[in-house]
């Protein structure tokens, strides 16, 4: 396959997923004036997409965001088609996708591509690496992600969404660490939205949703399914005691970052440097956040909040928890009673230290790996050896 770096100074950018986030950023990069080609597993979701050329993006409350119609150079269910020749690829889906579209991309993706997942939650990059690896892929390319999804937007038809707000800088991290200025200096033309990141840990560890999407939902089910969410999701969803179990959580989270060397921020310290909203407990601090209130809770317990944020953050928390040897009651118990409503067993289709390529790595190796890239650490063949000599 040819090096393609000597393109990206054309930036010309590969969007996977036609969801809100995928057509809001293929949108607003063809605005901005980017060739973009837009990918999508159902080529019935591109086909207005492909017939008017152009992804219309409504800003009616806020004229400074992004708004007009942003032309797309081209609508596509082929992978290949839409990666060819794409210096930077953006990975716009549901990380429950993550694994499929890493799957898909392994024969296709070239040296000196740029794959960014937007956001990766919990271990995005690393699974995404591991996935492709296992498939044969052999480019040399780099794989990122970011803390969180950088708009606010819904799509209100297939061509179209409205965009409700921007962040002004999302902390964005490559895989491995040394690499980031290398991404972030390549996406500075089109985005400077996205910052330096310390490492792939970190923003996989510092994804907030993580404690205030699961558990509220979880401990709201009976409200949510009886007044079909009509309530304040934050407000009046975390009372004392359920901010209480945020905190035994969020403690977790904290801890496992910690017995690999990162510091992570507390749910009430990212309260504080997100919305500068502080407070002595965690609950005094989300009632002191403004843009908390009036946020409705989700009409149904089919929700993101679960599906999604549950296998893709949860998960995989609590795996590196039980690897490191560092104890997640909480964390456990809030995925098994999700899987009870949900109806589905979450372990078992939820990101883990396997599907990551971390089980059976040393702390050493782990820190190697995200700091430094030292692939030769994780082959499957070693990976596995050392699964059966060293853990349970």
């Amino acid at each position: 396959m040819s090096d393609i770096g000597s393109s990206v100074s054309k930036l010309r950018f590969a969007v996977l997923g036609a969801g809100n986030g995928g057509l809001t950023m293929a949108g607003h990069l063809g605005l901005r004036g980017y060739p973009v080609r837009l990918y999508n597993r159902s080529p019935e979701r591109l086909r207005a997409v492909a017939q008017t050329g152009a992804i219309e993006l409504i800003a009616t409350e806020n004229p400074h965001l992004p708004h007009g119609d942003g032309p797309i150079e081209r609508a596509t269910s082929d992978i290949a088609e839409a990666l060819e020749g794409a210096p930077i690829v953006m990975v716009v889906t549901p990380a429950t996708a993550h694994a499929f579209m890493a799957e898909q991309c392994a024969p296709h993706l070239q040296d000196g591509q740029i794959v960014i997942l937007h956001p990766g939650r919990t271990g995005g990059a690393l699974e995404f690496l591991n996935v492709a690896r296992r498939h044969g892929c052999t480019a040399d390319f780099i794989v990122a992600e970011a803390q969180t999804l950088l708009y606010a937007c819904r799509a209100t038809n297939p061509a179209q969404v409205r965009v409700f707000g921007m962040k002004h800088s999302v902390p964005l991290a490559a895989l491995p660490a040394h690499r980031t200025p290398e991404v972030v200096g390549a996406l500075r033309p089109a985005y400077r939205e996205f910052v330096p990141g310390d490492n792939v840990m970190k923003t996989s560890l510092d994804n907030i949703g993580a404690i205030f999407h699961p558990a509220v939902t979880v401990l709201n089910c009976s409200r949510i399914e009886t007044q079909r969410g009509e309530f304040e999701y934050y407000i009046e969803g975390i009372s004392r005691s359920t901010a209480t179990v945020l905190e035994a959580l969020d403690a977790e989270r904290v801890a496992v970052g910690a017995a690999m060397g990162f510091h992570c921020m507390t749910a009430r310290e990212w309260l504080y440097m997100a919305y500068g909203a502080a407070g002595r407990t965690l609950f005094d601090a989300i009632r002191a956040n403004q843009g908390y209130y009036g946020i409705q809770a989700p009409h149904t317990l089919d929700h993101r909040y679960l599906w999604e944020d549950v296998p893709m953050s949860l998960v995989p928390i609590a795996s590196l928890g039980e690897m490191l040897g560092v104890p997640c009651p909480t964390t456990r118990a809030i995925v098994h009673l999700a899987s009870l409503l949900h109806g589905t067993d979450f372990w078992e289709s939820g990101r883990t230290v396997d599907t990551m390529g971390l089980r059976g790595l040393t702390l050493r190796q782990i820190r190697r790996l995200v700091l430094e890239g030292c692939l030769e650490t994780v082959s499957p063949a070693s990976v596995d050896r050392r699964a059966e000599e060293r853990l349970p």
